[in-house]
């Protein structure tokens, strides 16, 4: 236990300032005196060491009756591990521009609010810890040091599993975990939210896998600047959240994981930059079973990586021509509604020019054939009023699926293409047979056929003699009745009836697709 006659001069001080809640300062008001880099350097008259601040907060000064004590220092240099692992604490603690020689421990410990601004940190370890009030490391740099490691690899700062009543604050903060963890927060609850604003930087992966988030993640303009060790920069598969703000020259040099994470309100990236893994062998966005109500899109330029959407679903879709890169995997991707950024403004994305042909290339960026992107695509079109729109959407759904068939089926499919669009342009077949009834009825009309009974049927008729060749049910009574000494026209005449089989066969089998699920 401490005695008040060991303490030195700065540390008597704190001492004698804590029980009534006053503030203690050991800056000089010299600029380049106090900046923080050079704290290794202060001597003796600006050293406090942890153990006289672990000792105030569990008790040893008590409180004045009537004042509320705290701890609150500025501009010291904090020799020691300020080691508070598993102490209740009823003070709130704030730390303001100080150099520690070593890390802070705050594992399972339950404590009021905490600020740690502007200081100097070789690693803070807060796994468990329960606060009540904010957590604020607002313009501090944090480096991987002496905390401890309970895990394989070093992190910077550890919230793994803590529980903040109010805000995480990180706005302007730097933490550095070079190729390792800078934040390790998996299940972490922060019912005030996680702010990374003002210039928050970290070097290497930002995990909170599984985090409950009611009053969101607010990223704005933060720098992700290093991949971890998976080449992720930031992790938050399974995450629940108000809102995702990633916007405002927002920067991920790596990977950014939302698998299965749900958003209860926004998610955006409008006007960041995803720039996938260093290493250029890996994706920029996944995606996977994420589930948001308006999904902003609108990147400052495309990702260098792929983007993967499978099973996502959205409400509400916001992109532009720079969201989307080569490979864009949208099998099972859900959405209601399509809105694009052009000149400042969002428009709906129906009826706007090209938007068919732009659609269905996004689609195509999709490795391999999967039918449903396509299907989803033309619901959003039907539900829109462009029924029109939507039938070239499932024509080019078909001219996709030929292209994994059988040399064969191809050619079937080629056929069906030309002859009816697959069913979705059944009119094309009404051309070919107006075109054919206009070919047979001038070719047959300059000559004479022989009867194949003199005498007796109708009068020949080269309109109806046509007709009757291309209708390959029933019959119009003159297909039998005549017949051609003229090879050329005879032929003519069987390929009629090969066109009239085709044809009808191709218009059947057409709109009969399209009644199927493909």
């Amino acid at each position: 236990m401490l005695s008040y006659d060991e303490l030195t001069p700065p540390e008597r001080e704190l001492w004698e300032a804590f029980p009534e809640g006053r503030h203690v300062d050991l800056r000089t008001g010299m600029p380049e005196d106090d900046r923080v880099d050079g704290g290794g350097q202060w001597d003796a008259g600006r050293t406090v060491r942890a153990a006289v601040i672990v000792a105030l907060l569990l008790g040893a000064n008590t409180p004045q009756p009537g004042a509320v004590s705290s701890l609150t220092l500025a501009g010291a240099r904090i020799s020691g591990r300020l080691n508070l692992a598993g102490a209740q604490i009823a003070h709130a603690l704030r730390l303001e521009d100080c150099w520690f020689e070593e890390g802070v421990d705050l594992s399972g410990a339950s404590t009021q609010s905490i600020a740690i601004v502007g200081s100097r940190v070789p690693g803070v370890e807060a796994g468990l810890i329960r606060v009540e009030g904010r957590l604020d490391l607002r313009h501090s740099r944090l480096e991987c040091g002496s905390a401890p490691r309970l895990h394989r690899w070093a992190t910077a700062l550890s919230l793994s599993n803590a529980h903040v009543s109010g805000a995480v604050n990180l706005s302007g903060a730097e933490i550095t975990a070079p190729e390792e963890w800078a934040v390790s927060a998996g299940g972490l609850v922060a019912e005030g939210g996680v702010y990374c604003v003002d210039g928050f930087v970290a070097h290497g992966e930002v995990r909170l896998m599984g985090a409950q988030l009611p009053g969101g993640l607010h990223m704005p303009g933060a720098q992700l600047m290093g991949a971890g060790p998976r080449g992720v920069a930031l992790a938050l598969d399974n995450a629940v959240a108000s809102t995702l703000d990633f916007s405002g020259g927002f920067i991920a040099n790596g990977s950014v994981r939302l698998r299965g994470a749900r958003i209860s309100d926004n998610l955006t990236f409008e006007g960041a930059v995803l720039n996938g893994p260093p290493d250029g062998d890996g994706p920029s966005l996944v995606a996977l079973l994420m589930q948001a109500v308006d999904f902003d899109f609108t990147l400052a330029r495309p990702p260098s990586g792929p983007v993967d959407l499978r099973g996502a679903q959205v409400s509400y879709l916001h992109d532009s021509e720079r969201s989307w890169p080569d490979v864009v995997e949208l099998d099972g991707f859900v959405y209601g509604s399509i809105k694009v950024a052009e000149a400042g403004e969002r428009r709906e994305a129906v009826g706007l020019r090209d938007s068919v042909a732009q659609r269905v290339a996004w689609i195509r960026h999709s490795p391999g054939y999967s039918p449903q992107p396509y299907e989803q695509l033309a619901s959003w079109y039907r539900k829109a009023g462009h029924d029109d729109d939507a039938r070239r959407v499932l024509l080019a759904k078909q001219r996709h699926r030929r292209r994994t068939l059988p040399l064969t089926t191809r050619v079937w499919g080629h056929l069906l293409d030309v002859t009816v669009g697959y069913g979705y342009r059944p009119w094309m077949a009404g051309v070919w047979l107006l075109a054919l009834t206009l070919l047979g009825t001038l070719s047959f009309g300059t000559h004479s056929p022989n009867p194949v009974q003199r005498g007796e049927g109708a009068r020949f008729q080269p309109l109806v003699y046509t007709l009757d060749l291309l209708i390959p049910i029933g019959g119009l009574g003159q297909r039998t009745a005549w017949y051609w000494s003229n090879d050329g026209l005879q032929w003519l005449a069987y390929l009629l009836i090969g066109f009239g089989w085709v044809l009808t066969t191709a218009l059947i089998a057409g709109v009969t697709r399209t009644l199927q699920k493909n």
